[in-house]
Order: structure tokens, then sequence, then C-alpha cells
């Protein structure tokens, strides 16, 4: 706790002194951006381009997490097929995935759909990489185990398989989580007429340095409370495992 707070102090202090530094053209001091944050969250408006992004992310989350863990499961049973997919999947994570938007506007066209396409493609794979990873790192006996019981895929995912992996489909959940969140904005961001992300780039593009700062630090307080609960959680989890 006390290091928090202490971690706290010394990043409104670093904030005040770019501020000093840069002045009012780059951002606005703290004090004055929690008091516009406050001002934009009493604001019907706001919680309409909030709803849009929340849509949006909840739905790429959604679609990284089932799919994702169902992929990993899949993989990481079938060994040679894991070792195989493995380090292909890695490789293409590692392709920019701004170059990708332009394909997902052709394929989505404008509209919700591209900016969940665009968190998927941000969230998916690392997700599937955690699940693999864990999969491939169960003791052998328990599926021998299962196979010796004539389990169902079904059976032996459910019974032998996700209790097993649960702790790292965990840590993958919550850097899917980031990382859907991330893709999600940056979506916004390019082709979007609603959201925060918009909100972001619209002050850019308009110099409204107060609205830009204030809604990053909304965002920012979200995702670090959101990963903090995650953080928590994983390693609840790990510890119990």
């Amino acid at each position: 706790m006390v290091d928090g707070v202490v971690i706290l102090l010394v990043l409104l202090a670093v904030w005040q002194g770019l501020f000093a530094y840069a002045g009012a053209v780059a951002l606005t001091p703290p004090l004055a951006t929690f008091a516009y944050a406050a001002e934009l969250l009493g604001q019907k408006s706001f919680w309409g381009h909030a709803g849009a992004t929340m849509a949006a992310f909840g739905w790429s989350l959604l679609i990284s997490a089932v799919a994702g863990i169902a992929i990993g499961l899949w993989l990481g049973a079938r060994r040679f097929a894991g070792d195989v997919a493995e380090p292909m999947l890695a490789a293409l994570y590692t392709i920019p995935k701004v170059t990708l938007y332009p394909v997902m506007l052709l394929v989505f066209g404008l509209g919700p759909s591209a900016k969940v396409a665009f968190g998927v493609i941000h969230g998916l794979i690392p997700v599937v990489l955690f699940t693999l990873g864990a999969v491939k790192n169960i003791p052998p006996v328990f599926l021998r185990t299962a196979r010796a019981l004539r389990l169902t895929p079904v059976q032996t995912a459910k019974t032998v398989l996700v209790p097993a992996v649960l702790p790292e489909i965990t840590s993958g959940l919550r850097i899917g989580f980031s990382l859907c969140l991330l893709g999600v904005l940056i979506g916004e961001m390019f082709a979007s007429q609603r959201g925060i992300g918009f909100l972001i780039i619209n002050g850019i593009n308009s110099h409204n340095v107060k609205l830009t700062t204030a809604v990053t630090l909304i965002v920012i307080v979200f995702a670090v409370g959101a990963n903090s609960a995650l953080l928590a959680l994983d390693r609840r989890l790990h510890r119990a495992g």
C-alpha cells in the first residue's frame, strides 16, 4: 500500500514537472486534468462514446477468450500440431497490426464490427499461446489417465485440461484484456465517429490538449484498475495451484 502511494506521488510529480517544462501546448497539469476528467464523466455525450468503446471491447474480449482457449486446448492436446503451430503463431503476431487495418475495413466495413475484429487480432494469439504452453506443460500422466478412463475430448478438457491450466489461462486473459482494449482504441482512432479512441484523436487533431489529456487519464485509470484486479486473481490462482 505504501509503495503504491509513493509511486503515485512520484508519477504526479513527474507529470507536474513535464507540464512545467513543456507548457500548456503539450499537456495540462494534474489538478486541472482531474477536474476536467470529472466533468467529462458527468456528461451524457461522453458515456455515449464510452458505451460504444465498451461494447466493441466486450465483444472482442469475449471472442478472443473463447476462441483462444478453445484453439489453445485443441493444439495443446495434439503435441505435433502444437509444436508446428506455436512458432507460426508467434511469428504471425510480430506483424504490425496497424498495417492490417485497411484489410479489416475492406472485410468488415466502417462500423463496430471492424473495431471488434481489430481488437480480436490483437488479443486472440496471446490467449492461444498461453493456453497452448500451459497444456504442453501438463504432466503426461494426467492425459494418460484420461485416455485410460476413456474420456471424450470434451470430458478431458473439462475435467483435466482446464483445471490444470487455469492459472496460465488467467495470465493469458489478462494480457488479452489489455491488448483487446488497445486494438479497439486504435481502431477507433483510424476510422470511427464514436468511441474513446475517436475522442482522443479528435482532441489531437483539434489541438484540444485538455480533452486529450483528460480522456487519456480516464483510459489509464480504467486499464490499470482492471489489470490490477486481474493480476491479483492471477497470483491467487498460481498460489492455489
